[in-house]
């Protein structure tokens, strides 16, 4: 449970700090999307490179995710003038697609296979566009659904309701039910960052980038120091 917590926090941080750099800073979507990008490879390549489990690295490399994946989305959205539903129908075409090589290669996408340098590059990546379609998601449903940020966080929360019943009351495959709840917590934590720091005009509460993100990384450093972390291995 810990482990969803955190996942949602640093999704929701992903938003408030993407917006941060991309928008309060002035530099752009492309501009952040590169530094981010910088910074997720690092953490890709320091996470490989580890031999053990460090919870510390491991959201960091997370974090990363979530920051270049709201820009990147941003950029695909906005930018490109591809709007939300071609940016969001462009990212799942590519997270399918990561999945497929993924198994077409190994043989399998569950977390209990990630334990080699390969699979944890395959595990990254897919996690980096997973992120970057829920960025995509949950500004489709706030906006051009017309649900607002509650209604979308309403949305997200009850479809993971869902897919944590479904571990507990079914037998669908326990890999599909973690990627579900690991693509639908993005969209959330988009949501929720955007209810954060968008204008009251707008469904906000005109919160600043800055604060809401320094607070969002407080918790998740609390968590982690204060709460057992464990390696992807377990998770699910």
């Amino acid at each position: 449970m810990t482990f969803w917590i955190v996942k949602i926090a640093a999704t929701t941080l992903g938003e408030t700090g993407g917006d941060a750099v991309s928008m309060s800073m002035s530099l752009g979507y492309l501009a952040a999307t590169g530094i981010f990008a910088v910074i997720f490879l690092l953490a890709v390549a320091a996470q490989i490179a580890a031999r053990r489990f460090h919870p510390f690295l491991y959201w960091t490399t997370i974090i990363a995710t979530t920051t270049v994946g709201t820009t990147l989305a941003d950029f695909a959205d906005r930018s490109l003038g591809i709007g939300y539903s071609g940016g969001a129908s462009l990212l799942f075409a590519l997270l399918i697609s990561s999945l497929a090589v993924w198994y077409h290669a190994l043989g399998s996408v569950s977390v209990d296979t990630v334990s080699s340098p390969s699979a944890e590059m395959f595990y990254w990546v897919t996690i980096m566009f997973s992120q970057t379609l829920g960025t995509a998601l949950g500004d489709w449903t706030a906006d051009t659904a017309g649900l607002g940020y509650t209604g979308g966080a309403a949305v997200f929360g009850a479809l993971l309701v869902l897919v944590a019943a479904s571990y507990y009351w079914t037998r669908i495959s326990r890999t599909a039910l973690f990627w579900a709840a690991f693509i639908l917590t993005r969209p959330l934590g988009a949501v929720v960052g955007d209810f954060l720091d968008k204008p009251v005009s707008a469904g906000g509460l005109a919160l600043s980038r800055y604060s809401a993100s320094a607070a969002l990384l407080v918790f998740i450093v609390a968590c982690i120091v204060f709460f057992p972390q464990e390696p992807a291995s377990k998770r699910h």
